[in-house]
């Protein structure tokens, strides 16, 4: 397995919007879609965007995909103690569905109920539908909703061995707090996926975007390894945040902390972003 390191020497970043034409596929690219969809609080809606951005994102032959935070019922709604479903349930079975029928792997953010209560969830399911990852989040942002979420264990064992390399998940704040991010680091990834739920008043946008930026490039930075992060776009419809806005501009970053590439500004899109693995 390459190192990060290794990675970083030979990585050649370019980007691609999916309404570009597909070009041939050599086994040394790596092609992951930037999914940058309308959180509204509706997981059949959810899925059905999920549904059109892999499709989309398969059009343009990404591998991965990548979604944003809390996608199917949004972040801080108190609806979904009763509505969020467990690992085994319905909905995580849709999805690994869905990540079959595309040929995609994807990282999602979700609401996960389990014996403890419920999490701010990310899961990673590999394009035959395997589940291979689960990061709960640890940073929740206390004081957003109540009853509030149970905060994950950690992010020791939030990297995992996959066909493309070794890929870890964080979820947003998580990226604020250096122990977590160092963790992660440890594990050595060659590329790192972040659901962001990045909201603030629509006056504070678009130069809100720029905090996020940064989350993202110093995580790259201080894991040495590529970070997507990825936001959604609409607004937050309950807690103390209320009307926030979900401002998008979801980005990569190299292994330098330099950004590669910068999603639209309150809007829905599908970027796949294509770096070559050299030997």
């Amino acid at each position: 397995m390459r190192t990060a390191a290794s990675v970083a020497a030979a990585l050649s970043w370019l980007f691609i919007a999916c309404a570009s034409q597909t070009q041939p596929l050599h086994p040394e690219t790596l092609r992951i879609a930037s999914c940058q969809i309308l959180v509204d609080g509706d997981p059949d809606a959810a899925l059905e965007r999920i549904d059109a951005a892999l499709s989309m994102a398969a059009a343009d032959g990404a591998q991965i995909a990548c979604f944003p935070e809390a996608c199917l019922l949004g972040w801080v709604n108190p609806e979904a103690h009763e509505r969020a479903g467990t690992l085994d349930g319905p909905t995580v079975e849709r999805l690994r569905g869905l990540s079959r029928q595309h040929g995609i792997m994807m990282a999602v953010g979700l609401a996960e109920r389990s014996a403890a209560g419920l999490h701010n969830s990310a899961v990673l399911i590999d394009r035959d539908g395997a589940l291979l990852l689960v990061h709960r989040k640890v940073n929740i942002m206390r004081g957003l909703m109540e009853p509030e979420y149970e905060p994950g264990p950690g992010a020791a064992a939030s990297v995992v061995e996959t066909r493309y390399g070794r890929i870890g998940l964080l979820i947003c704040a998580d990226t604020f707090e250096a122990p977590l991010v160092d963790e992660i680091a440890r594990s050595r990834p060659d590329l790192v996926l972040v659901p962001y739920g990045w909201a603030a008043p629509e006056g504070d946008w678009p130069h809100h975007g720029q905090s996020l930026h940064a989350w993202i490039a110093n995580t790259a930075r201080k894991t040495g390894a590529p970070v997507l992060g990825v936001d959604s776009v609409g607004s937050l419809g309950h807690g103390p945040w209320a009307g926030f806005v979900l401002g998008g501009q979801s980005a990569l970053a190299g292994p330098d902390g330099e950004l590669e590439g910068v999603l639209a500004d309150r809007a829905v899109e599908v970027r796949v972003f294509e770096f070559d693995v050299l030997e």
